[in-house]
Parts: C-alpha cells; structure tokens; sequence
C-alpha cells in the first residue's frame, strides 16, 4: 500500500503542476485530462498546466493521491476546513445521501481524513455486519462434469465430452450456497477498496474483510446488473452495502495506460445539495398550516412537433392555492451584486404560471440578507412603470451546527413569508 497524499482545495479553485502551494504532479495533470476526454466532466474545467475546480464538491483520488474539493461560501470565512468538512458529510447525511443512522454507525469514528475514507468505514462496517448475521445463500442452478449422476444428465454434452471418460457424467444440478449476485458484487468492492485504500487504519479491517469473505467469481460491473437486483425481507440487510459497492464500483475509473493513476470520481453537485438541503429543512420545521412540494414539473412550451418544454421550480409552498410562493435556490454567493437576469427572467416565469403570490431566490452567504425589487408592468406603455409584482433575494450564512442551521434557514424563509412565531420552542 502507498502512502496517501492527501491535497485539499476549495470549490473554484485551481491546482496547477508549475506554480502555488497546493500542486499535483505532470502524470496526475495526464490523468485527469484523460479523464476529461473530448465530452468533458461536470467536475472541473481545464486550464493552462491544472483544472479549475467548480461547484461540484468530494473526492478524487488518483493512484495515490486524493485530491479532496470542500465548498466554501465565501474565500474572507476564516472557517476551517475541518469544520467545512463536517458541513458537508452533515448535509449529506441530511438529505439522506450519506445514511449514517443505521446499527453499524453507531463505531464509526466520523474524524476520517474524507468522505471517501468516511465510505470505505461505513461500507467495511456493513459487510462485517453481514459476515456476523451470515451471508445469504440461494438456489443456483449448475452444470458440469461429476463422477456420480446427480441432478439431470446434459445428453448432447455428455456425449461430446465424455466419449472416452465413461466414468464421468456431464449433468445440470441446483446448488444451495452463497455464490449469489449480491456476495459477487460485494467482493468485488472488497478487492477494489484492498486496491485504491490508501488510509493505513483501514488497511487491516480490508484486508480480514478479504480472509473472511467467500471468493466470488469476478463479474462485470454496469448499470444494469444492479437494476436487476431485488431485495427481499431476507436481504433487506445488504441495502447500504450494496448502496455504496454501487457508488465506488460505478465511478471507478482505471488507468488502461499505465495503470499507476486509476481514477475514483466520488463528487457532488452543491446547487443539487443545496436545493435538496433546504428543502429537508423546510419539510422539516415548516409551519403546520403550509404544504410543500419539490421539484413540481409544469408544461412551459409545446413544439409543433417533438417534446414539451417544462418549467421546474425547486420548492412550492401551497401550491394552487392563493398564498402559493416559490423558492428557487442558488449555490453561489453573489455578496452585494443582483441575480443574473435568466434568475429575475426565471422566477417573473415561475410567478405567472403558479400564480404566486410570492418568490425569492435563496442563496448561501456570509451573513443572512434580505433584499427585494419590483418587476417593470410589462402591460405598461411606459417602459418606467413599476408593478406590485416583486422578487426577494435572501441570503442565508452556514451554522457548523446543522440542526440549528436548518432552524435558522425555516425560521428566516417564514418570517419573510409573514408568519408569526409565538416562541422559538414551536422548532
């Protein structure tokens, strides 16, 4: 096993291989060019000698270097990035990404040096988990040549393939055992994680993981075969292990080159957590008398011939009914500026086909802010006619503790919607 190098950046940040603190290598630079081909990668951009990190967060790791990409709200926050760590693993954990409320949690260590370290653990834990209650064993069917007659003869090919060794039998027989689709991915995820672990605390747990569980034949990893996968009440346990075997073998990517940088892409869209995270929050500490919806699609444009185009707000509070709002959130901190005009353009849209009464646009900042401003009347004639018709922006600072930021982000979002509190207690 290597040694780790363990390389941290923030969201938009660039690593080059000639100049700054942080560099990676001319090899490492190749790997993820590859790695970008022609298409590209939502990940990051290419630029002169290094990539520019944008609003996805994670890991990547190369051969042995994990390159590990934080979000950050704001360059002047003197917030750690231990601390931003912990944001992140909290807010994926609250929308449910990162499932850490299982029996097999309850050892982890949560001070991991990544998320992707914080993976391997729950993943190695799970699978003990299994070994301990022990493994699943199914029905498979199997042919072969035996020297007893067991199980129906295969005539055709016992013929061809026994002519001269009349003491064997070329048969079909079923077989009741742990060799099963769910053990075979598992252990190929037990035998990449021996591969690409550079964490030295987790090295021993891999490898008793390798001693312990049954050898599997190898078995080719895609979408498909784990949409054929259904888990009964006999295998319901396997869930959260399978769940992650997906995400590490999936996004797994190797070096047919050379075979030293192999690439394991473990990242997450912000704008999508983001959105997601404060919808949670909302969900969560709403006001009884509000519904809430996500992501509620409505028809926007029909061509003459081919698909609709389709409008999607990310939140509807009341939706249909006259003190209908729309919420659209936004990773990005735009300090003092204006929202983008397609953002002002996209929410006026959003407010004539709900019928809203109101909208706002929510960002992260580095303090909470509040502002508004009106729509020009488009039935006007004059073009410097104000309507009613208003858009707020609200920015929302982060809270290292997330159960009290999900409170500031419903509280804050209500108070602008015009509830009123009787005590902080009704959180």
């Amino acid at each position: 096993m290597s040694t780790q190098h363990h390389i941290v950046v923030f969201e938009h940040e660039i690593l080059r291989t000639d100049r700054g603190a942080k560099r990676i290598t001319i090899d490492q630079l190749k790997s993820l060019q590859a790695f970008y081909g022609e298409t590209g990668v939502p990940y990051y951009s290419l630029v002169h000698n290094g990539v520019k990190f944008c609003e996805y967060v994670g890991v990547l790791q190369i051969g042995n270097t994990l390159i590990e990409v934080l979000p950050k709200i704001d360059k002047s926050l003197t917030t750690s990035k231990e601390s931003w760590r912990r944001v992140l693993i909290d807010m994926l954990h609250t929308v449910g990404v990162l499932k850490l409320n299982a029996p097999t949690s309850g050892s982890l260590k949560l001070k991991s040096n990544s998320i992707l370290d914080l993976y391997f653990e729950i993943f190695i834990n799970e699978v003990k988990y299994l070994l301990r209650q022990g493994l699943v064993k199914k029905y498979r069917k199997t042919e072969g040549n035996r020297t007893s007659l067991k199980g129906n003869l295969k005539f055709g090919k016992h013929i061809s393939q026994n002519l001269v060794h009349q003491e064997r039998f070329y048969i079909q027989h079923t077989t009741y055992d742990t060799e099963n689709k769910l053990h075979q991915i598992l252990y190929k995820a037990i035998k990449l994680l021996a591969n690409i672990n550079t964490n030295e605390s987790l090295q021993g747990a891999i490898q008793s993981l390798l001693l312990d569980f049954p050898e599997m034949p190898d078995i080719k990893i895609s979408d498909a075969i784990f949409n054929t996968l259904v888990l009964n009440r006999k295998t319901n346990g396997y869930q959260k292990a399978i769940e992650i075997a997906k995400l590490l073998l999936l996004n797994y990517h190797p070096d047919v080159s050379k075979g030293s940088n192999n690439i394991l892409a473990l990242m997450f869209d912000m704008n999508a957590l983001w959105e997601q995270f404060v919808y949670t929050s909302l969900r969560k500490h709403k006001n009884k008398g509000f519904t809430i919806t996500a992501q509620n699609t409505r028809n926007f444009w029909k061509p003459s011939n081919g698909y609709n185009s389709k409008m999607r707000p990310d939140i509807v509070l009341n939706k249909g009914e006259i003190n209908c709002v729309v919420l659209d959130t936004k990773w990005k901190n735009i300090k003092n500026y204006n929202p983008s005009p397609q953002d002002l353009r996209q929410m006026f849209a959003y407010m004539k086909y709900y019928k809203a009464k109101m909208v706002a646009l929510i960002y992260p900042g580095a303090t909470f802010k509040k502002t508004h401003g009106h729509y020009y009347d488009h039935n006007e004639q004059s073009p410097q006619s104000i309507s009613t018709e208003e858009c707020s922006v609200i920015s929302l600072p982060h809270n290292t503790n997330i159960r009290d930021w999900q409170k500031e982000i419903t509280f804050e979002i209500e108070k602008w919607i015009g509830i009123s509190y009787k005590s902080e207690t009704n959180f």
